[in-house]
């Protein structure tokens, strides 16, 4: 079970192993939240073409930005604990949250504070990355997979898959290593540390707000506050003219808005029919990573083309 929209990753792999993907919709009107009771649903519509195995979940979510609240997460491993779902939980934006009054909690910590036969028998996989947070070292290749409540023989069969592979690189190991041990108050390196980090994710957080508040500034265009991960994934409503004219061209409307926005401005956005979404919607993500002016001048850029664009197809 994959959230829809998703990191193309988890649909890739399933193609890979022609694994059958049943894709369940986050909730656009309420913030991307993750509706339970359509988990139920789409569920049971699947049985009769596969056996469900796993339930991904994307939180922060990316592309959408979105942050999960613990009891939604309680809700999750419950409904996981019914149907006997291994849980993946990708958790590689955990250290972006830029909503004051939120933060992040792992998959781990609320299986764990559930106690009882739920936090002993659910299978979790937890994943983390030195690619993301406030590290952003994506070159590097360092991350991990911690799992719990797995038995030991299938923790030695995929150790055993994974030593057949070539390593991770001596540089993303070393990476991977200085963020799960970073700097300790009274050490010397810790107040230099701590200062980049704040400075890193406050700049992201800026940015966060800065971007969401341009595009619904915009006509047309919904974007949700963007709580969480490194993107901004709005809807845009596009008129008719423009969505006959891209499918004369054989693209999606998204893909031919996103292609028209390269070509005029030189700015690279990625349409959401890439990510999957609500049959009849658009979308596209756009990162929040360049500075603060540069993201400006991508809002300014982004307001002039769109309104180019309307003035063109309406």
């Amino acid at each position: 079970m994959v959230p829809i929209p998703q990191y193309p990753l988890y649909s890739a792999t399933n193609a890979e192993y022609n694994a059958y993907q049943i894709g369940y919709y986050l909730v656009e009107a309420d913030d991307w939240s993750l509706d339970v009771d359509q988990l139920e649903e789409v569920l049971q519509q699947s049985r009769d073409k596969c056996v469900p195995r796993a339930l991904v979940v994307i939180n922060p979510g990316n592309p959408t930005g979105q942050l999960l609240n613990v009891s939604t997460i309680q809700r999750v491993l419950e409904f996981a604990h019914r149907h006997n779902l291994v849980v993946l939980a990708d958790e590689v934006y955990q250290h972006n949250v830029y909503a004051s009054d939120r933060r992040f909690v792992s998959f781990k910590r609320v299986l764990h504070d559930m106690g009882g036969s739920l936090a002993k028998e659910i299978q979790l996989a937890s994943f983390m990355s030195c690619s993301k947070g406030y590290m952003g070292e994506c070159g590097l290749r360092g991350g991990y997979c911690e799992l719990v409540n797995f038995d030991p023989d299938v923790q030695a069969q995929l150790y055993k898959c994974l030593s057949a592979r070539l390593c991770s690189s001596l540089l993303g190991q070393l990476a991977l290593d200085v963020v799960v041990n970073p700097p300790e108050p009274g050490e010397p390196s810790y107040e230099v540390y701590q200062q980049e980090k704040d400075s890193v994710l406050n700049a992201l957080k800026l940015k966060a707000a800065l971007v969401s508040e341009s595009l619904n500034a915009m006509p047309g265009f919904s974007c949700n506050p963007v709580t969480g991960a490194m993107y901004a994934f709005p809807q845009i409503k596009l008129p008719p003219k423009a969505i006959e004219t891209a499918k004369s061209k054989g693209m999606a409307p998204d893909f031919f808005y996103c292609l028209s926005f390269l070509e005029d401005s030189g700015v690279c956005i990625v349409p959401g029919s890439g990510f999957g979404q609500v049959p009849g919607t658009w979308h596209f993500r756009t990162t929040i990573l360049p500075s603060v002016e540069q993201m400006k001048t991508v809002m300014q850029k982004l307001e002039r083309f769109h309104t180019a664009f309307l003035n063109k197809y309406s």
